[in-house]
């Protein structure tokens, strides 16, 4: 098994910045993916930004420039850096670990933009 524990989730003034970051504890293994998803109120879940075990890294249309998401494999944690955040990045940010075809979730943590 796997566990996720998720932080840094918070309320922030339009054009600010926040740092959510995630620790993986459990049985894992040197080749896996973490990432972000995020889900909004009445909105399915989006993911966000991946990273794999070789630090390649993806993202979603509408965060690209903005979020860099980035993991230390050592101690088996991923962060994403949100810049010039927006109303619209409102939602619950979920962190997830997919290993050998398994996907893993954290519990959440919510992220409010609003002035």
């Amino acid at each position: 098994q796997v566990q996720l524990v998720e932080s840094g989730g918070g309320l922030v003034q339009p054009g600010g910045s926040l740092r959510l970051s995630c620790a993986a504890s459990g049985s894992i293994f040197s080749i896996y993916t973490m990432g972000w998803y995020h889900e909004a109120p009445g909105k399915q879940r989006e993911l966000v930004a991946t990273i794999t075990n070789r630090g390649s890294t993806d993202y979603v249309d509408s965060v690209k420039g903005r979020f860099t998401i980035s993991r230390d494999n050592a101690k088996n944690t991923v962060s994403l850096h949100m810049n010039r955040l927006k109303p619209e990045d409102t939602a619950v940010y979920y962190c997830y670990l997919r290993q050998y075809g398994n996907m893993y979730w954290g519990q959440g943590t919510q992220v409010t933009v609003s002035s």
